[in-house]
């Protein structure tokens, strides 16, 4: 292979460069994490029918109607709600390029996250200290297995936002922050959707039930 640069310089030439394009489509990022989403459906799409198979097998234990606290799971799923809002606003911000407004949108939603973990981790603490730990019985186990996984991916969630808000800080919104930004916006929205249909199927069919 010829060195074109040496070239160049024996001829007396002046030097040429050649700028490559980005072989990454613009697309792949977005197409790849909606691929990333449809596999966590069928995870909690596979825990939710667990549930469903195993919700009844209380094994002499206590129900649910004897144990979830309604008021406290309704105000847990008031704080992920306005965090999805919240995450709206923050969007809002990065389309109009402001840089802080959108990192100050985000750590609220962020905030709204740790209240929603911090109240989810006070009913777990509860129901093992009143002895309704995921092993007393086939119903406790889906149900920690559910809601757990689910609280799993919030923390993991809030771990994300909090590199973002670095990233944004140091960076400013360039093109791959945005990106970045756009895709926790799915995986946040599409956590709402699941707590949704775990406050629906697990805690008001297991009170009124």
């Amino acid at each position: 292979m010829v060195d074109t640069t040496q070239t160049q310089q024996a001829q007396g030439q002046p030097l040429q460069f050649y700028e490559t394009e980005e072989h990454h489509p613009q697309t792949g990022t977005m197409l790849g994490f909606w691929l990333y989403l449809m596999s966590d459906c069928l995870i909690f799409a596979s825990l939710f029918a667990t549930y469903g198979v195993l919700g009844r097998s209380y094994a002499g234990g206590p129900t649910g109607a004897e144990l979830f606290d309604l008021p406290l799971v309704a105000m847990n799923t008031a704080l992920l709600l306005l965090s999805s809002i919240t995450y709206g606003f923050a969007m809002l911000e990065m389309q109009k390029n402001r840089v802080r407004g959108t990192i100050g949108w985000l750590l609220i939603t962020g905030l709204f996250g740790v209240g929603f973990l911090s109240l989810e981790l006070y009913e777990f603490a509860h129901l093992i200290h009143e002895g309704a730990g995921p092993q007393t019985s086939a119903f406790l186990t889906s149900f920690f297995a559910l809601v757990g996984t689910h609280g799993l991916h919030v923390f993991f969630g809030i771990v994300w936002l909090v590199t973002l808000c670095f990233q944004l800080r140091k960076h400013g919104l360039i093109p791959e922050n945005k990106r970045r930004v756009a895709c926790l916006s799915m995986f946040w929205h599409f956590l709402d959707v699941v707590w949704i249909g775990v406050f629906t199927f697990v805690y008001l069919m297991g009170v009124l039930v």
